[in-house]
């Protein structure tokens, strides 16, 4: 199970350590789709980046926790 980390007293979620993580893996393949020109093809862009933004934050959650 995931832990609360400790900084100064004060406890974060270990999500504010994860999401930026999920943020980094879109915005890289989102680099990589606009590189190979794969964005046109997709119909609603900001639903597709939202929902692999989810995908990816739930991957790195299910990945770290040890499972």
């Amino acid at each position: 199970m995931l832990q609360a980390i400790s900084l100064a007293g004060l406890e974060f979620s270990p999500l504010i350590v994860l999401c930026p993580v999920a943020f980094v893996m879109v915005a890289c393949t989102r680099l990589v789709l606009y590189r190979l020109h794969l964005h046109e093809k997709i119909w609603k862009v900001a639903w597709f980046e939202v929902s692999l933004f989810v995908c990816y934050l739930a991957a790195t959650v299910y990945l770290l926790n040890g499972k």
